[in-house]
């Protein structure tokens, strides 16, 4: 849990290394966007039909996993892990580098996040401590990495018309999505909780993991697991939304 950017409480092994899972969308997409203000890449380039943006936004058209495009971008909210992968793939190109190298170098060096590693595709094999995904969420509610206009572009909704799925949750029109980011809106039911503010952004992964801030009260939560979401989906939105209320509750206090 983080309030005013500092960790205020913790459970748990701090220092064993989990599978991020989807947290590795929001890891990927930041990097992206520090590729972008370094000038690597641009969120207007043209990547395959769709543009980088586009791929962030999981406004691509592409489906959840695999190569080929199943409809025009920007029609549809359609979660998918090729979109990031694409974009990371963009990055990794024009920076002449791999990915995971990137990654290093933009992300987890300069957050001190020493534990993380990425052992596969960018959008969901981010491997880090809680330690670690505390740092970068850290990074998330004061940037350091980023300028503050990129990071409010990061945590806007993009596409704001478009209709989705968010796996295991429901569909939901509109399905506010930022960079890499979820961002809660109006959705219910949702992994967040009831008392969350519209603003609140951050991402749940299939490894049991999650992360938000709440930006109306300047707190964050994390939690990581290494319980696949497809074991206990029903008790893990329900544990996950009433600790989310519980934090909630006690920052208003």
């Amino acid at each position: 849990m983080l309030r005013e950017g500092s960790v205020v409480a913790r459970r748990g092994d701090s220092a064993f290394a989990y599978r991020l899972a989807s947290l590795s969308k929001m890891i990927t997409a930041w990097a992206t966007l520090v590729a972008c203000e370094e000038g690597v890449v641009s969120l207007d380039d043209e990547v395959g039909p769709a543009s980088l943006r586009h791929l962030l936004a999981h406004a691509a058209g592409y489906g959840f996993d695999g190569d080929a495009p199943i409809m025009a971008p920007g029609r549809r909210r359609i979660y998918s892990n090729t979109g990031i992968e694409n974009a990371a793939a963009h990055v990794a190109r024009q920076a002449d580098m791999p990915f995971d190298r990137y990654l290093n170098e933009a992300i987890f060096e300069p957050s001190g996040m020493s534990s993380s590693s990425l052992r596969g595709s960018a959008a969901f094999a981010v491997w880090g401590t809680l330690d670690d995904t505390c740092r970068f969420v850290a990074e998330l509610m004061r940037p350091t990495l980023v300028s503050t206009d990129t990071a409010r572009d990061a945590v806007s909704v993009q596409f704001p018309e478009l209709g989705g799925v968010v796996p295991g949750l429901g569909s939901f029109k509109p399905c506010p999505w930022g960079l890499g980011i979820e961002i809660r809106g109006e959705k219910w039911p949702h992994w967040t909780g009831s008392r969350n503010s519209s603003r609140t952004f951050g991402h749940f992964g299939g490894s049991g993991t999650m992360a938000w801030v709440d930006p109306a009260i300047d707190v964050a939560l994390v939690a990581l697991t290494d319980r696949d979401f497809d074991q206990w989906p029903t008790e893990a939105l329900a544990a996950w939304s009433n600790l989310s209320d519980t934090i909630v509750d006690w920052a208003r206090s």
